[in-house]
């Protein structure tokens, strides 16, 4: 099925994917990496909207597209046509899994829905990824990272104290949702393997967002107090945040007292291990911008690379705060496979990020770059029993497109 025998614990799971830009695509790209067969059913004319995503591109090619899609197949298919509808249905009477992010009712109304797909093949898991969920007041709106996280109270506390709203520098909403939907396939998909059931799987940006603000709902729940951003500190702990260097900035991570006196005296400051504002984790949490003041004047005089040192040899939990380019370069994320290169049929030579989990028995892999649009269109229609003579008209009456 794919250029590259798939290997990865997955290997085998037919995967038809009818979503586009980043939530539903990113749980497509993690199946896919985990050996999944994803076959992105892309629409007519156009495709997934991320391909017009105009800067950067690499010889025409959207970058944001091909890290996205990459392990997949693409066909183009136009479901408001009756041709395009029986493409999609035979597509889903062999597959296991279906992800989609259109409007609800949309696909009900094209006779694609759970229920009709249910009924043609009731193996079948449908996983629904919106920006509010299928039930409740807004089921109905559509679904963006940057309203996502403002409802769902990431940017209320992300951000300097005092500072305006901000954003999480990812779309974690999109990412988190991704996530969701892919361990909601794989737990309905283990249920299926006990009672041969499918079902309908439902996640949101909304309910991504939620779950990304556990601490500052615990604190919420225990006091009636919505915490505010905190910049770079912990909501629970302290030390813990980013301190400035002579030459940079450094992350230090004095999560429970043996880390923290050791901080103390690491710095050249072990009288704050006896100074009563310090005592204990609740007393440093109180006087928190006092204590980040103290040692930021210690941490000022040297060299992120020298406390850096020094913080690894005691056992102290300490980083960089590193560029991307910084991080695609770095040993350990080498060492972790976590940039791989692909040859793109148009972009050629390009970089991806890696499979994020590791497996010692069934290792996934990036096996394909991301496909044009249309690509695999008469190779996956053949698969599933469409004659030559059918596909030549399935195109003419613009039901489908290839590249």
């Amino acid at each position: 099925m794919s250029a590259v025998p798939a290997t990865g614990p997955l290997a085998g799971l037919r995967v038809i994917e009818l979503a586009q830009i980043m939530a539903g695509p990113s749980c497509g790209a993690l199946l896919a990496d985990l050996g999944a067969d994803v076959v992105k059913v892309e629409k007519i004319p156009g495709g997934d909207d991320t391909r017009r995503y105009a800067e950067p591109q690499v010889q025409g090619e959207s970058a944001a597209f091909m890290m996205m899609n990459r392990n997949k197949r693409s066909i183009a298919v136009d479901l408001k046509t009756e041709g395009g509808r029986r493409v999609l249905r035979r597509l889903a009477q062999r597959a296991d899994v279906l992800t989609e992010n259109y409007r609800r009712g949309a696909l009900d109304r094209l006779g694609l829905g759970f229920d009709a797909l249910h009924a043609l093949n009731p193996a079948l898991i449908y996983c629904a990824i919106s920006g509010y969920g299928r039930t409740g007041p807004a089921a109905d709106k559509g679904g963006f990272d940057l309203i996502a996280q403002g409802v769902s109270g990431l940017m209320s506390i992300t951000g300097e104290p005092g500072g305006a709203p901000v954003k999480v520098g990812s779309p974690v909403t999109d990412m988190n949702a991704g996530l969701l939907a892919a361990l909601g396939i794989v737990s309905a998909y283990v249920h299926r393997l006990k009672t041969g059931q499918g079902q309908f799987v439902d996640t949101s940006l909304l309910e991504a967002g939620i779950h990304q603000t556990a601490w500052q709902a615990a604190i919420f729940f225990a006091t009636g107090v919505s915490p505010g951003p905190g910049g770079s500190a912990h909501v629970l702990a302290a030390p813990y945040q980013a301190f400035p260097t002579l030459d940079g900035w450094i992350n230090i991570g004095g999560a429970n007292q043996s880390n923290w006196e050791r901080i103390a005296r690491l710095v050249g400051a072990p009288e704050l291990i006896d100074d009563p504002r310090f005592k204990d984790n609740s007393a440093r949490m109180a006087h928190r911008e006092a204590l980040a003041a103290l040692l930021g004047a210690h941490l000022r005089e040297r060299r992120t690379e020298d406390w850096l040192r020094e913080l690894d040899a005691a056992g102290i939990p300490a980083g960089p705060i590193r560029s991307i380019g910084e991080m695609a370069s770095d040993p350990q994320t080498l060492a972790r496979e976590m940039v791989v290169e692909l040859e793109h049929p148009v972009a050629g030579r390009t970089r991806a990020l890696g499979v994020p989990v590791k497996f010692s028995a069934t290792p996934g892999s990036v096996r394909r770059p991301a496909p044009t649009f249309g690509q695999h269109t008469r190779e996956v229609l053949r698969e599933h029993g469409f004659e030559a003579g059918e596909i030549d008209a399935l195109l003419a009456e613009g039901a489908i497109g290839e590249a």
